[in-house]
């Protein structure tokens, strides 16, 4: 379980508030008694049986780990083993509940590795999570790491399971309770046997689903409920829909509410906040920001609920209402997060995994997005037009065409490396082809020297074959003079040629 989120501030208000002198509102502090129990494999059996209700935080191992040491230095402090804030709160919340007279409720501290034991013979499975044993039943606690909600949390659990509807306030009061799965039914009394099957199946649900029932004709009347019938409310629906099958029995019901358990529109509560964040659609949220009290977000959360009510048989819609009233200390890292400004209504998809998300575009803030306009949206959200993925894949292009500049800057880099090693390697022919030309171009000037001695040789026999042709025309040392200004002068082309080859 996660609480790093609300750890920081749920430990600075379960401090308590500076006293103003005024009798009545003042926040419990920590008086420093004592209330938890370390649970060992000798002493477990025999301190949950002092107790109606058991709190269980089933924590790590921290031997060694300093930091995770740090803590309140109280004397003989049961949760030396776990962080101060951790255990601050949980003693404040032992010690709020201590004085509680109707039901005896006990807490205490297993330890990962030196309770090892009692962990396995009470079937706890996830570290750093609480876990309440009440009447034969094991609920994990899913919700905020604060003393004030697990308190409300455990006022909850003691609580019947069922609760009864008597009068006309009490109804009043069902039908105000709409941000929660419920169920209602009628009954001839408490000792009906289709009752009893209906008080079963709540206590395997209690208390996160809601149940009541009647026993009075006339408030059945006005739920339109027959005898034996149990009506099922999603949150926001306003109708309920009526569990087909009566008289029911306790699986049928179990059944039934399992099969119906995501509703289309949910409030994210304090309680439960882990619970509802883990139950993803393809691991994905539609997520919705809207304050109730606020005007702008009154009037959204109605559109809101509008569109709920159209798509409620639609098994892949669900969305997550959250009032960021609700959740003041998380208000900041959802805005850094999400990059959004929570001071409007927003509603976006949001991917559970690396919380990229896409958010709808309210460019009026004035002007709140039609039931048509974000139904369309939503519609855009479950086809895939919109997918906070679509980031990841933009990221990727953009990584892509960073990583294909990069490789191509790579390619070009390694083609100037390759360029740069053919030219060294070129370099090295060339020196090599330098020294093979210098080679040859030795040889070839040796064998330039010798062919321009032979050249010259046979220029010279050219020379005296035309001489002695041209004896009658030419005098002798003339065409001498000729034939060296002719072998300076084809000396010199061949310098130039030896020359040019060098170069």
């Amino acid at each position: 379980m996660k609480w790093t989120w609300v750890f920081l501030g749920s430990y600075f208000l379960s401090l308590g508030a500076p006293s103003l002198g005024e009798k009545g509102l003042e926040i419990p502090e920590y008086d420093g008694k004592d209330r938890v129990h370390t649970l060992t494999a000798k002493n477990y059996k025999s301190i949950m049986r002092k107790y109606d209700v058991m709190v269980i935080y089933y924590h790590k191992n921290v031997d060694g780990n300093r930091s995770a040491m740090k803590q309140l230095q109280i004397e003989e402090l049961a949760l030396e083993l776990i962080t101060s804030e951790a255990a601050v709160i949980f003693q404040l919340a032992a010690q709020v509940l201590d004085e509680f007279e109707d039901e005896d409720i006990g807490f205490g501290l297993v330890d990962e590795k030196k309770a090892s034991a009692v962990a396995k013979k009470l079937g706890l499975d996830e570290v750093d999570s609480i876990y309440i044993f009440a009447d034969n039943e094991i609920i994990e606690y899913d919700g905020e790491l604060a003393a004030d909600t697990i308190v409300e949390f455990l006022y909850d659990v003691i609580e019947d399971p069922v609760e009864i509807i008597d009068n006309d306030r009490e109804l009043k009061g069902f039908y105000n309770m709409d941000d929660v799965i419920k169920l209602v039914g009628y009954f001839k009394s408490e000792r009906s046997p289709h009752f009893i099957e209906y008080d079963d199946a709540a206590e395997e649900f209690h208390p996160f689903v809601k149940f009541f029932a009647t026993f009075d004709p006339k408030i059945a009347k006005k739920l339109k409920l027959k005898v034996n019938e149990v009506d099922f409310y999603e949150p926001f629906m306003g109708e309920p829909v009526t569990i087909p099958g009566k008289p029911y029995i306790e699986s049928e019901l179990i059944e039934y509410i399992e099969q119906h358990d995501r509703p289309t529109l949910r409030k994210l509560q304090p309680h439960s906040m882990y619970e509802i964040w883990e139950d993803d659609i393809n691991g994905e949220h539609i997520v919705a920001f809207a304050e109730e009290d606020d005007p702008d977000g009154f009037e959204f959360l109605e559109i809101l609920k509008e569109v709920a009510r159209d798509n409620t048989d639609d098994p892949n819609l669900s969305i997550i209402w959250i009032d960021p009233d609700n959740f003041p200390l998380l208000v900041p890292y959802w805005e850094r997060t999400f990059g959004i400004d929570l001071s409007s209504p927003q509603i976006g998809v949001v991917d559970v995994e690396d919380a990229d998300s896409v958010w709808m575009d309210m460019d009026d803030q004035d002007d709140m997005p039609t039931a048509e306009e974000l139904e369309q949206w939503i519609e855009d959200v479950l086809s895939g037009k919109i997918d906070p993925d679509d980031d990841d894949d933009d990221d990727d292009d953009d990584e892509d065409d960073d990583d294909d500049d990069d490789d191509d800057d790579d390619d070009d880099n390694n083609d100037d490396d390759d360029d740069d090693e053919d030219e060294d390697d070129d370099d090295d022919d060339e020196d090599d082809d330098d020294d093979d030309d210098d080679d040859d171009d030795n040889d070839d000037d040796d064998d330039e020297e010798d062919d321009d001695d032979d050249d010259d040789d046979d220029d010279e026999e050219d020379d005296d074959d035309d001489d002695d042709e041209d004896d009658d025309d030419d005098d002798d040392d003339d065409n001498d003079d000729d034939d060296d200004d002719n072998d300076d002068d084809d000396d010199d082309d061949d310098n130039d040629d030896d020359e040019d080859d060098e170069e």
